[in-house]
């Protein structure tokens, strides 16, 4: 697929991100990278069982201080590739990419793996 199409799905998630969460959001960049690097991967190359298809980077939200301030934004990590090759239509992408958008703002309000598993499984 085209780069500048899945940007523009990307974009589109990001504006449907519900406004009760999208009014909490700061200091936070999104970028696309074609894969995950090894070192975020783990090596596990293209399984789609443990395929990492997104990275937050950041100090989170519940765990901002007084301290917290004059710092670069924190990053959610959108990988295109791993989330192409699980696709198998232009909508099946559109939907996994709003699933890890949402999954990895979960993890900027400061839930783990295991609670987000818990909500998206509920």
């Amino acid at each position: 697929m085209e780069r500048e199409k899945f940007e523009k799905y990307v974009e589109e998630a990001l504006s449907k991100i519900p406004k009760k969460f999208k009014k909490h959001i700061q200091n936070i960049a999104v970028i696309i990278e074609d894969k995950p690097p090894e070192e975020i991967s783990g090596g596990r190359g293209g399984s789609t069982f443990q395929t990492t298809l997104g990275f937050y980077h950041g100090v989170p939200f519940k765990h901002r201080g007084s301290f917290y301030g004059n710092i670069p934004p924190d990053v959610i990590v959108i990988y295109k590739e791993p989330i192409e090759r699980i696709c198998h239509s232009d909508e099946d992408l559109k939907e996994k990419i709003r699933e890890v958008i949402l999954h990895e703002i979960g993890h900027y309000f400061g839930l783990s793996e295991r609670e987000l598993r818990d909500i998206e499984e509920y």
